[in-house]
């Protein structure tokens, strides 16, 4: 079989999608982080709480440092034209990523001068901002950012070959109410992850209560801004692209005709949506059942896979510009030389031994459920 440039090109974003999901799943940590004030009542549920998420803090900044280093590999433009001039954006969420590591190293560390409350603030803020900023930040690819490209600007005398057309540099992704329900919704989906993590993980059967209950409403507010801007998209015109000369073009109902012409993308749609609906109803039937977190961080990676799929695949443009239609970004303008994606491609052929390995882990870290008996003792602790 020879391998053509298109399908490397297609390769890599079905990769770069699968880490998206990968990323959306391990933010339950930031969502858990979002429950430090309202689901702890004393200092005893807060350092079940915060040890239960720190646990797999690691995990979760790792897959975020791998999902923005394959995409800057892979479609470097995208990466250039996104943070060269949507950055204050992604500033603020790098900001509250340190925040984030900052917090769970240095809360219990003698001697620090802020405080552990000051920490427990911290780690609060980023389990709030962290989901809903990174949503907002990644549904341009369906709403589209004010940027043009001038492709001929490789001289050094030449114009700025990227250039910005808003000031607000990318702070004006938050005033489109379609990505702020995605953003919601993402939001909601990471607190919800959150609350079935705590049910699997935590050897108390109070605390776990109380995460149960909290389940209904956070699952409904995720359902309803989910549903609400999947409508939209469905309804809404896209940006396609003529794959023999690359003129990008307006189509009505782009999306829904993607799901149309790619029936495996709508299958793993469809088995996400009954893995979350499986999650939510064995949850709320079963007061003993507790791993939830599988069926519902399954669903979470598939719908984030073929969210991710739809924007780009069936000459889909990624990245529509608002102020210059042909200078959108798709995956054949965008990506990087065949030689590239074509080495990174049997590099990637590792990619199941590191997930064979974070499996590993994470079932040794979590083959004892966390109690306060054994905070207690422990002398590693948050």
């Amino acid at each position: 079989m020879e391998i053509t440039y298109s399908f490397l090109q297609h390769y890599w974003w079905f990769l770069i999608s699968l880490l998206a999901g990968l990323l959306v799943f391990m933010l339950f940590v930031q969502g858990g982080n979002s429950f430090i004030y309202s689901l702890c009542k004393d200092e005893r549920e807060r350092m079940l709480l915060v040890n239960c998420t720190g646990r797999k803090w690691e995990l979760s900044f790792t897959t975020l440092v791998c999902f923005g280093g394959a995409f800057f590999a892979s479609f470097p433009l995208f990466y250039s034209t996104s943070f060269s001039g949507g950055y204050a954006l992604w500033m603020i969420i790098l900001f509250t990523y340190v925040l984030h590591a900052v917090s769970y190293e240095f809360q219990t560390k003698a001697g620090n001068i802020f405080g552990r409350k000051t920490y427990r603030f911290m780690l609060f803020l980023n389990g709030l901002a962290a989901p809903f900023l990174l949503a907002a930040a990644l549904s341009v690819f369906f709403t589209g950012a004010p940027f043009t490209v001038n492709r001929d600007a490789f001289a050094m005398s030449a114009p700025q070959m990227i250039q910005w057309q808003s000031p607000w540099r990318g702070l004006e992704s938050l005033a489109n109410i379609w990505n702020i329900l995605f953003a919601l919704s993402i939001l909601f989906l990471c607190r919800y992850l959150a609350l079935q993590y705590i049910i699997n993980s935590v050897d108390d059967e109070s605390f776990v209560l109380k995460a149960r209950k909290r389940i209904p409403f956070n699952a409904a507010a995720f359902l309803l801004c989910f549903v609400a801007f999947f409508v939209h998209l469905m309804l809404s015109p896209a940006c396609s692209y003529t794959p023999a000369d690359g003129q990008i073009h307006t189509v009505q109902y782009k999306y829904l005709q993607n799901l149309a012409d790619m029936p495996l993308v709508a299958a793993l749609l469809l088995l996400a949506v009954a893995l979350l609906l499986y999650s939510l109803v064995r949850t709320l039937a079963r007061k003993d059942y507790k791993r939830g977190i599988w069926p519902a961080g399954t669903g979470s990676v598939l719908a984030t896979l073929a969210l991710m799929l739809l924007a780009a695949w069936n000459n889909t443009a990624y990245y529509p510009s608002l102020t210059d239609l042909q200078s959108s970004l798709t995956i054949e303008n965008s990506s990087s030389s065949f030689f590239t994606l074509k080495v990174m491609a049997f590099v990637s052929l590792g990619i199941p031994v590191v997930l064979a390995y974070i499996a590993y882990v994470w079932k040794k870290m979590n083959k004892k459920r966390l109690s306060s008996e054994e905070l207690a003792e422990s002398e590693e602790k948050y």
